[in-house]
């Protein structure tokens, strides 16, 4: 399949379009584990006999505040803190069961925002604790797009491409996978323990992504924004505010996350809570 670009070299920021042909001006960004996918990976803790236990990731949201400080039964062990590299399966030397564990893993609350994401060819961000590195996050989700797994639909993803590059008068042609790699180029992926950050605390770390990501966003909705309305419009001069959605499993994460951004008299940014597998506006 082959796509019309007029201009290979400049990027356009994408997101979903309104009825009246014109951008909706809609983000989103995405804690990974237990929000977009319930995923098998597990931190490694020990018992008091010295041998290693599994945790999920759903139960470490509960338990990482204790973990360490005190002792706790367990699924029937006595847990007396962590065992030896307990997040090795969620930094680089896990990066390639991440690639299949992300194929197995059951949907979680916000995967059909993850997919209405994907579809309507709006950009997201990935803010997770995980240390992965970057690129591997970026595979995963391609893996996702060209399998077309879960209600993903690499083709209306692209139908929603071309309208947008029809937006910004752009015309050279290009391949489909070329197009689905060029939108992945735009996204944003934040694995906030990579290159030496704290798995067990990383409220500090997803605001200082969040905030990188809200200013990519506010700096090129109003590129994309003006060439739109612009084009629909040339008397309508007036370009809305983005918004961008975040959601998370962790309480402690979103609660930092609002009460950082909600600080902001221009803060776009709205906070959603996945905690216990139900999505509710925070």
């Amino acid at each position: 399949m082959m796509i019309n670009l007029k201009n290979r070299r400049t990027v356009s920021v994408m997101e979903g379009i309104t009825e009246t042909g014109s951008p909706d001006m809609k983000y989103y960004a995405f804690d990974w584990d237990d929000n977009i996918a319930s995923m098998p990976t597990k931190i490694i803790l020990k018992n008091k006999e010295g041998d290693t236990v599994g945790m999920s990731t759903e139960d470490f949201a509960h338990y990482r505040s204790i973990i360490g400080k005190e002792d706790f039964k367990y699924k029937g062990e006595d847990i007396v803190g962590y065992g030896e590299e307990p997040f090795q399966n969620f930094n680089v030397k896990g990066d390639k069961q991440f690639i299949i564990d992300a194929m197995l893993a059951k949907p979680g609350p916000a995967w059909s925002d993850f997919v209405e994401a994907i579809n309507n060819g709006s950009i997201f961000a990935i803010v997770t604790a995980r240390g992965h590195t970057p690129s591997v996050l970026k595979e995963a989700c391609y893996n996702l797009i060209v399998s077309d797994h879960n209600g993903i639909s690499s083709d209306e993803l692209v139908r929603n491409l071309e309208k947008y590059r029809d937006l910004a008068d752009m015309g050279e042609e290009t391949s489909k996978i070329d197009m689905i790699k060029e939108y992945l180029d735009l996204c944003k992926f934040y694995p906030v323990s990579y290159g030496g950050g704290n798995e067990t605390s990383p409220e500090e770390a997803k605001i200082k992504a969040m905030e990188e990501f809200v200013s990519f966003i506010k700096e090129k909705s109003r590129e994309i924004g003006k060439k739109a309305f612009f084009k629909n419009d040339i008397s309508n001069n007036f370009v809305p505010e983005p918004t961008i959605g975040f959601s998370d499993d962790d309480i402690r994460n979103v609660e930092t996350m609002k009460q950082h951004f909600e600080k902001d008299p221009e803060n776009i940014v709205t906070t959603y809570s996945t905690a216990g597998g139900v999505k509710k506006k925070y």
